[in-house]
């Protein structure tokens, strides 16, 4: 049995994609779309003040395309906690006027393909703030779950860790090239979801999303074990620009 990549976990993860329901939310009345408007203000405030508590994160993106409206992306200390935060908007009013369009659970994970140094991981600060991450209000996100592969002959997991771990350099180094530019937080989804990794990516320039993706398309790691999902790209809504967005 080839060695299995241990992993750091930290914070759970929620994308959840929502579509509007435009014509019932045009033919409400102004006093029930104020009260739906007030709910999810409520909302908004209630999830920056626990950002700022340093006990989770969100992050609000309108969708564009057809797959989604808009999506929530949270992270917090647990299962139970990203369940309760889920449920509660579920039964506000606002929520009526939206349908659930998709969602993805995992984990924000490191690995230790790329690890050095030593002590414990958890003792070391930059390790958690990439584990529990507050997270940034780029202009722009781009979203995409993805596999590696297990075909007969490029099975992945058939792969020696020293053949996995050289592959995973070179292929960081790409990544790493977009410091700055682009940050990238992955989460983990094996048991969790229907893909193993959830990728979500963040940028004030799209075009960053576009070119990383494609450059490392061309590394091994991608271009012969990669397996991709849908992307979903979106650009930022503060309380005010969420608002906008939904005025009739």
């Amino acid at each position: 049995m080839n060695e299995a990549a241990l992993t750091l976990e930290g914070w759970y993860a929620l994308h959840d994609f929502r579509t509007m329901n435009w014509t019932a939310w045009k033919e409400t009345d102004d006093e029930e779309r104020a009260g739906a408007l007030e709910e999810l203000h409520n909302f908004l405030q209630e999830w920056d003040l626990l950002e700022q508590s340093k006990t989770g994160s969100t992050a609000v993106y309108s969708i564009l395309g057809q797959k989604a409206d808009f999506v929530f992306m949270h992270l917090r200390e647990s299962l139970e906690e990203l369940n309760a935060l889920e449920n509660a908007f579920n039964k506000t009013t606002f929520a009526e006027y939206t349908n659930k369009a998709y969602s993805y659970v995992s984990v924000v994970e490191l690995s230790n393909y790329l690890a050095s140094g030593g002590g414990d991981p958890k003792e070391n600060p930059e390790v958690m703030a990439r584990l529990q991450p507050i997270l940034p209000k780029s202009k722009h996100i781009c979203f995409y779950p993805m596999n590696k592969k297990r075909d007969l002959s490029d099975n992945w997991y058939m792969l020696s860790m020293d053949e996995r771990r050289a592959m995973m350099r070179s292929h960081g180094l790409i990544g790493r090239s977009y410091a700055g530019k682009v940050k990238q937080i992955i989460s983990g989804s094996v048991g969790l979801d229907d893909w193993e990794w959830g990728v979500t990516l963040f940028s004030d320039d799209p075009l960053h999303f576009k070119k990383l993706v494609y450059e490392m398309r061309f590394d091994e790691v991608s271009a012969r074990y990669g397996e991709f999902g849908s992307f979903y790209v979106g650009n930022l809504l503060n309380e005010q620009l969420f608002e906008d967005m939904l005025k009739i």
